[in-house]
């Protein structure tokens, strides 16, 4: 096993292990994804390039020599893809459970392989969990007033979870792991999914989308975001809510139309959400904003309301799916260096380009 040495080549972070399959990651977190990136790199025989910055056209030329990039939540665009491919890069693997962020009909065309990866969802079901449990108790409006020392009661009164009917939408690893945390709490499950599962089965009855609206007092959100799911809660879905339902959403921003969602709790048809995603959160959210205005019609309208948690996309962000993320995104890379395809249970998916 060789060891890397740190050194900077035209001021590019690189730890050199001449030889090895070479990877250049972008949005490089030193305060979390370091010590991941350098264990496993080590271990599965990496050569890693890094910068703090994100991948923009101007920056793609950092990339150049290397068999592989690594992103996040950045947008990766036709010309950006076009980039790579002309400096030798092979795959693009983002270390999200998302691509909605790369422009994957460009990469299927050019040839360029990309990969997404899974986590342990667990960590995410826990916060889905405790934002349901902050939003049917009201716990914005509190802390709001606890900090303007008004210490009244008039407008707090919460629920408990065991009188409610919750709806989950979606049924892969997380939502199936949401409706097992639930099923303890003793509160009546529905569920919704293209396809039933077995698992799922054992704590919720499937229902259709639309008898899930009707009936639940939350609904909360857990699909990938595609053409098919964009703004799959909508004015018209919102209108099959139960007034006074509640809205979750862990996923994905978009998959919540903004202006409807605005508009059903400003009339009182919904009695709150608790957001950890928003439409156009990109350029926004793990950015330090404090020091400009921020351009973002769901912040501004949605942000400070008493009946509105927001939080920045965080559900994702616990040490177990951190090392996952990086670990799980060089072992897709590995497997495309060595001509491997991913088996049954595979951490990782090839979701466009040919090997």
């Amino acid at each position: 096993m060789r060891t890397g040495r740190t050194s900077k080549v035209n001021g590019i972070n690189q730890t050199a292990n001449p030889g090895n399959m070479r990877v250049f990651v972008y949005n490089y977190r030193m305060f979390d994804e370091d010590v991941y990136f350098r264990r496993y790199a080590e271990e599965l025989g990496f050569e890693l390039g890094y910068t703090t910055d994100s991948p923009v056209p101007e920056n793609c030329h950092l990339a150049d020599g290397y068999d592989f990039i690594s992103v996040i939540t950045t947008p990766i665009s036709a010309v950006m893809i076009d980039r790579f491919r002309e400096g030798g890069v092979r795959a693009i693997g983002t270390r999200t459970i998302g691509y909605d962020h790369i422009d994957i009909a460009h990469a299927e065309d050019v040839g360029m392989t990309v990969m997404h990866i899974t986590y342990d969802p667990e960590g995410v079901a826990d916060y889905t969990v405790m934002m349901l449990l902050m939003l049917i108790r009201r716990a914005e409006a509190i802390m709001d007033r606890n900090r303007r020392n008004d210490f009244t009661l008039k407008g707090l009164l919460g629920r408990k979870v065991g009188s409610l009917t919750v709806g989950v939408v979606g049924a892969g690893k997380i939502g199936r792991s949401v409706l097992r945390d639930l099923s303890g709490f003793g509160c009546r499950l529905l569920y919704w999914s293209r396809n039933g599962n077995d698992e799922a089965d054992r704590y919720a009855t499937r229902v259709e989308l639309n008898d899930l609206l009707a009936e639940s007092d939350v609904v909360t959100l857990h699909l990938e975001l595609n053409d098919e799911t964009r703004h799959i809660i909508g004015a018209e879905a919102i209108s099959r809510m139960k007034t006074g339902a509640l809205l979750v959403n862990t996923a994905r921003g978009p998959l919540v139309d903004t202006e409807a969602l605005i508009s059903a709790l400003d009339s009182g048809h919904l009695g709150g959400a608790a957001l950890d995603v928003i439409e156009d959160e990109f350029g926004l959210y793990y950015n330090d904003c404090s020091d400009r205005a921020i351009d973002n019609r769901a912040l501004t309208a949605l942000r400070g309301r008493p009946d509105v948690l927001i939080t920045h996309h965080m559900a994702f962000y616990y040490e177990e799916a951190v090392s996952d993320m990086v670990r799980n995104c060089l072992l897709g890379m590995r497997d495309v260096y060595e001509d491997r395809r991913p088996g049954p249970g595979s951490p990782y998916t090839v979701i466009a380009g040919g090997r």
